[in-house]
């Protein structure tokens, strides 16, 4: 009898007991569970995105300041300040806090009565001091609460629409105003009253002298805030007289303004704009620290013929593109002072004196030891800086071209003015001598549109003290350079003339060798035989 085969894998009892395993099975919901930080990630966009459409849908408050009807509206920004908006003549950048958010004022329009009222008793502004102030705190305050609830209900509904739970969306609320909170905290932490002191404008450049207004020697804590602005508001307030034009620019009788240029570069529409600038800001004296011309050639004479017609009287030195031809030129030009070799003279109730730029390198040559040259002719107008102040007529302005050479007068000059780099910078050297170095007024001439882009028309107004004769403030301006029209102007304050600080003293530096700032980081100038 035939037997049935049997495996011998069936006869093994291991194997009976073995058992296959299949793999758990997943559930979807598991399968896309994302990971947390994705999860915060996505809670923190909707966040950021609900609350900013919260802040555009209601968060601003319409709220008088003074005459004026304005709309105040928080924005998230990366530097933080406030912008004032004066449309159509431009807008008011203040360094007031360093948050995530912004604070723009819109100036909306003005109370006609209230508005002519303050434009013809200007002796008005001592009471709308308080009244800005105030009108100033309650708008703001209305304006953190209803910025608090567009933020909130903004992250909130938006959270409601993206996750479908209240929990998630009660969450992004709640971050919302944590973040809001943050922000207000740090705005707060950072707040300063002073930005008023120094504003930032950008718009038509027929605008800033107005509405910037003069140079004041506040050195007082003394109801800094509450002054500043409400000349700030009288300022705008003028502007937008009945009339809809812009008023005459009334300068302070108390400063003297210097229109300081350098590097022109034979570029024809700085006349202009120089002329422009001489009007506008009621000029006394026009500075020019060298390198009008571009090759020195008298073929170019004739480009110098507009100086006459300026407005001011015109303090020159020679740059290193300026020839010996372009100086007797220009010497023989009416209201045009050359200075050279330390000469100095005495225009507008300042004291002036400066050198001409020892090398000629109009084709941008290197000159062998040209550093030792530039340091030499610093160190004659040093001497006869000192010569001056020996003799009773101590000099207020030195000039020279190129910035290495304006260092060697440190501690015989309060200022020194200098050109050739082609951009502004301002510091205090070691013995406490202020180096003021200008932009290209000319945008560099013809050779701006060797770049990418045009370099810009640099200027600066410098304000003094008509008693004392030292450096109030200084407006440094900014024009876009060839096809642009952008045009921005800040004011600047020296350290010692900010209120709390002690007021200079008259005597130069040399008497008084502690630096009135610190000096920032000393750039890297061109080199000296190199011609910009």
């Amino acid at each position: 009898m035939a037997r049935a085969r049997v495996p011998v894998a069936a006869l093994n009892p291991m194997n009976r007991k073995r058992k296959t395993r299949h793999p758990r099975p997943t559930t979807p919901e598991l399968a896309a569970q994302p990971r947390p930080w994705a999860r915060a990630l996505g809670l923190t966009a909707v966040v950021l995105l609900g609350a900013w459409l919260g802040l555009l849908i209601v968060g601003n408050v319409r709220t008088p300041v003074g005459p004026m009807d304005t709309t105040m509206t928080l924005r998230p920004s990366a530097t933080g300040g406030t912008k004032i908006n004066v449309s159509p003549l431009g807008a008011l950048h203040l360094d007031s806090h360093h948050a995530p958010v912004r604070l723009d004022v819109n100036v909306d329009q003005l109370d006609p009565a209230r508005a002519q009222a303050l434009v013809d008793h200007p002796e008005r502004l001592s009471g709308l001091q308080d009244e800005v102030a105030r009108d100033v705190e309650h708008g703001t305050l209305d304006l953190a609460v209803r910025s608090c609830v567009a933020v909130v209900s903004g992250a909130t509904a938006l959270g409601l629409a993206v996750y479908r739970r209240p929990r998630r969306a009660l969450a992004a609320g709640g971050l919302a105003l944590a973040l809001l909170a943050a922000s207000g905290a740090t705005a707060y932490a950072t707040w300063n009253p002073k930005s008023v002191l120094e504003p930032r404008f950008s718009g038509l450049l027929s605008s800033a002298p107005s509405l910037v207004g003069n140079a004041r020697s506040i050195v007082t804590e003394f109801d800094v805030y509450q002054q500043e602005l409400a000349r700030l508001v009288t300022n705008v307030t003028k502007l937008y007289d009945v009339t809809s034009t812009l008023p005459a620019y009334q300068p302070d009788p108390t400063t003297v303004r210097v229109l300081h240029v350098s590097d022109i570069h034979l570029n024809p529409a700085s006349w202009k704009i120089i002329a422009s600038l001489v009007e506008q800001y009621k000029v006394n004296v026009i500075v020019d620290s060298g390198d009008t011309m571009d090759h020195g050639t008298a073929a170019e004479n004739g480009f110098l013929d507009p100086i006459a017609d300026l407005g001011a009287p015109y303090v020159w030195v020679r740059g290193n593109h300026d020839s010996t031809v372009t100086q007797r030129y220009l010497e023989g030009i009416k209201n045009v002072h050359v200075l050279d070799d330390g000469r100095a003279v005495t225009i507008g109730g300042l004291r002036f004196a400066g050198i001409g730029d020892p090398q000629f390198t109009p084709d941008r040559s290197s000159v062998p030891a040209a550093e030792g040259l530039q340091e030499a002719a610093g160190a004659r107008l040093a001497a006869a800086l000192r010569a001056e102040r020996a003799a009773g007529k101590p000099v207020d302005v030195a000039i020279a071209h190129e910035p290495s050479a304006a260092r060697e007068t440190d501690g015989e000059v309060p200022l020194v003015l200098a050109g050739h780099l082609h951009h502004n910078e301002m510091e205090v050297l070691p013995k406490g001598t202020r180096l003021r170095i200008e932009g290209s007024t000319g945008g560099s001439g013809l050779r701006a549109v060797e770049g990418k882009y045009p370099d810009p028309i640099e200027a600066s107004i410098l304000y003094f003290d008509r008693d004392t004769r030292r450096l109030q403030a200084w407006d440094a301006i900014k024009l876009g350079g060839l096809g642009l029209t952008t045009a921005e102007v800040s004011r600047h304050l020296p350290k010692e003339n900010q209120p709390g600080a002690t007021p200079s003293p008259t005597s130069s530096p040399t008497q008084s060798p502690t630096p009135s700032s610190p000096a920032p980081t000393t750039p890297s100038p061109a080199p000296s035989g190199t011609a910009p």
